[in-house]
């Protein structure tokens, strides 16, 4: 079992930057990825970005290249999301999630096995 914990979020105006982390206990394995996804009001969950665990690969899902970067400390079982240039469609929760499983080609929130509680991040424009 792993617990996420995400934190870092809240309000900014367009154009500004968060940095999102998610703490990381339990079960992590060197063959995990661990991943930020996000869900406004009304729409579905969107993949944003994920990272291999034991490093060798990052994703980003087109809205965000760019603008955003995944990043982690192994020492710390931390996973960051760097937000910069921020727009108003940014605006939704975002939550960490794991999978065991970790692969570049797994973005769909269905493959991750593991889910924080998320944490609102609201762009005004």
């Amino acid at each position: 079992q792993a617990q996420l914990v995400e934190s870092g979020g809240g309000l900014v105006q367009a154009g500004g930057s968060l940095r999102l982390s998610c703490a990381a206990s339990g079960r992590t394995s060197s063959r995990s990825s661990l991943g930020w996804f996000r869900q406004a009001p009304g729409k579905d969950r969107e993949f944003v970005a994920l990272i291999g665990w034991s490093g060798g690969y990052t994703v980003y899902g087109d809205s965000v290249k760019g603008r955003f970067t995944i990043s982690k400390d192994n020492a710390k079982n931390t996973v960051y999301l760097q937000m910069n240039s921020l727009k108003p469609e940014d605006t939704a929760v975002y939550y960490c999630a794991a999978d065991t499983l970790g692969s570049r080609y797994r973005t769909r929130p269905s493959m991750f096995d593991y889910w924080g509680q998320g944490t609102q991040v609201t762009v005004s424009s």
